[in-house]
């Protein structure tokens, strides 16, 4: 069964408390060849990169490859899929906790949100693009979609946007300075 018909029986979040251990993106070569396009066109800083809504570390397996000094990872149900894959632990904060403040004070070079936000509810992205706009000066995000754009009021301007078969890579510039690391 497909992930959208498993989503429209479980709901997003009911299939990943489910399944979510043993989780993988079927679109990984996809996501890993779109990775691969957009660091060679944009040549980002790949000192200290968040892989948002981690996964299986697809987007993190594909950034190591790429030169990635570190990444971390957060996904609320997929940390011991990411472990397996990656052998790191991700951190299990949600988007809502994310939203409330939950990484202030972190400071990262670049922000990779792989087939994550067009899941999230349309109300709650402007302020975590926004807590993501103070963390990091880039936000890579992968979608299958059209979806979403964020807008410069909610802390971010898009500077850039590629496709590679059906994944869309845009590169949002943070209109906010982000937060000095302590």
């Amino acid at each position: 069964m497909s992930i959208r018909r498993e989503y429209e029986q479980h709901g997003v979040a009911g299939y990943y408390q489910q399944f979510g251990a043993a989780y993988r993106n079927p679109h990984e070569l996809a996501v890993r060849r779109a990775l691969r396009a957009a660091v060679a066109a944009w040549a980002p800083d790949l000192t200290c990169v968040l892989d948002l809504a981690c996964g299986s570390g697809e987007a993190t397996l594909a950034l190591r490859a790429a030169g990635a000094a570190q990444v971390a990872g957060i996904d609320p149900y997929t940390a011991a899929a990411y472990a397996e894959r990656t052998g790191r632990p991700a951190e299990t904060f949600t988007f809502e906790a994310i939203a409330a403040g939950a990484l202030d004070g972190r400071a990262y070079s670049l922000i990779v949100c792989s087939y994550a936000l067009h899941l999230l509810a349309p109300s709650r992205l402007p302020r975590l693009a926004y807590q993501l706009s103070r963390l990091a000066p880039a936000l890579w995000v992968l979608t299958p979609h059209q979806r979403p754009h964020l807008r410069p009021a909610w802390g971010w301007a898009l500077a850039g946007e590629l496709r590679e078969a059906r994944v869309r890579v845009r590169r949002y510039a943070a209109a906010a300075p982000p937060v000095e690391k302590q």
